[in-house]
């Protein structure tokens, strides 16, 4: 028994992308699917194929298993091998990732990895129509535009995926026919282990009871989204490249934005957030439509904050995205020194000079030049009571990347004085303890105090 002329779909896939003595990078987990990408490759002239497992430490024995099994198989075919291996829980408890994104940038560095050592055309990976339609149904419920439910992209960087139009029942049968050995993950049983495999189990068997070619209809979904999917970023493209450049961001004329159809817009701010804040994971549909909004005029205020220190405000007739700029590393300082913190200097003497502000220093305390933080609040000398400092940076009518920029005084973790506030209440002198003169300025002050 063989399959629609033997993978079809897949040996097109290849004719249309590389050329004849092709070197690829299997990704082969040793499950049926990676096992017949392999075997399917072994048997295509001109190319040159050599095999990838990476071992993701999450099922012990097992894993150690399936890493032999694929050694061994590749052995037995004379096909090359290499292996590599992570601590996938470490990685996704240091940086706080669920197992499974953890698993795949661990992979994917992995194979990324070999095919530059190996100086391969592609990566290679065995998802199928039925991995497709589950990704589909994923974003679906999660929530998602038209990228998210074209589902899985046949090309992503040097990455192809040539099985997406073959079914997992075409591959079960290609398998039988050349009589395919191949390891089972056991959690791929489970329920519980995933929303992949709870659909996999409770939803698809419904669908299919519904329509047997389910997943070739949905595959066949799939390509028309990605290609109407490209055609409107092509045109988002084009809008977002108007823009002009701002020493820390991007310009564009609100008009440009509010005529253009909502989908082309909406790609089009998505990607110039993107291109300022140099990510995308975080910036969300709430994100792109609250700088829409600005951009239309439905917004009371003037600027939006945005992931990654970015900030979209409103200029009359003209939208500005741009970066806050990174904030200094504080910097201790004792008596009698100077600190320099981005474009200030701060200086600390016993001995009173002009423009110098007399703090009560406590014996033992240490100082230290730093940036705001969030839980600073301040009492100024006459005041009631103490205000946050952000909220009385915003009175005195200082943006959030200069109020980032502005050096703060403290001793031990309170602030003692800034340049804006001056001495803050708690730290004003008294004869019980020493004091000491702070003086904050700017740098090209300080070179023209010099000259």
């Amino acid at each position: 028994m063989t399959t629609r002329n033997e993978l079809a779909p897949a040996r097109a896939f290849l004719k249309k992308r590389f050329p004849a003595g092709a070197r690829v990078l299997c990704a082969v987990s040793g499950g049926l699917d990676s096992v017949c990408l392999l075997d399917f490759m072994d048997r295509q002239e001109d190319f040159s194929v050599i095999a990838a497992h990476f071992n993701h430490q999450l099922r012990g024995a097992s894993a150690d298993r399936d890493e032999a099994f694929v050694r061994d198989l590749c052995a037995a075919r004379g096909i090359p091998f290499v292996s590599g291996s992570g601590d996938t829980r470490t990685l996704a408890e240091k940086g706080g990732l669920t197992v499974e994104e953890a698993a795949r940038r661990l992979r994917y560095g992995f194979l990324e990895q070999m095919a530059r050592t190996y100086r391969c055309d592609a990566i290679l990976t065995a998802h199928h129509a039925d991995d497709n339609a589950e990704t589909m149904l994923l974003n679906l419920a999660r929530g998602t535009g038209s990228a998210g439910l074209a589902g899985i992209p046949p090309v992503r960087g040097n990455v192809c995926r040539p099985f997406l139009q073959i079914t997992r029942a075409e591959l079960q049968a290609y398998a039988a026919a050349h009589g395919l050995p191949h390891v089972e993950d056991e959690t791929n049983t489970d329920p519980d282990a995933a929303a992949r495999n709870l659909l996999r189990q409770s939803v698809i068997p419904v669908l299919r009871q519904l329509n047997p070619r389910f997943a070739e209809n949905m595959a066949r979904t799939a390509s028309i989204l990605q290609a109407e999917n490209e055609a409107l970023e092509n045109l988002a493209r084009d809008l977002a490249d108007q823009a002009k450049e701002l020493p820390e961001g991007v310009t564009i004329p609100c008009l440009m934005l509010t005529e253009a159809p909502e989908a082309v817009a909406e790609r089009a701010v998505l990607r110039l957030m993107a291109q300022t804040a140099g990510h995308r994971k975080d910036l969300t549909a709430a994100h792109v439509t609250a700088v829409l909004d600005l951009a239309r005029g439905n917004r009371t205020d003037l600027e939006v904050s945005l992931p990654y220190g970015l900030t979209a405000r409103r200029k009359k007739y003209s939208l500005e995205l741009s970066r806050r700029a990174r904030r200094p590393v504080p910097v201790s300082v004792s008596v009698g020194g100077r600190a320099d913190f981005g474009s200030f200097s701060v200086s600390v003497s016993e001995a009173e000079e002009p423009g110098a502000l007399s703090i009560r220093l406590p014996e033992g305390g240490a100082m230290a030049v730093t940036s705001w933080r969030p839980g600073d609040r301040l009492r100024l000398p006459g005041s009631r009571g103490s205000r946050s400092f952000k909220r009385l940076c915003a009175d005195r009518g200082l943006t959030p990347e200069e109020r980032d920029l502005l050096p703060v005084l403290r001793v031990g973790d309170a602030p003692a004085a800034d340049p804006v506030f001056g001495v803050h209440a708690d730290f004003a002198p008294c004869s019980e303890e020493q004091t000491v003169f702070v003086r904050f300025y700017k740098k090209t002050e300080e070179k023209h105090h010099e000259k």
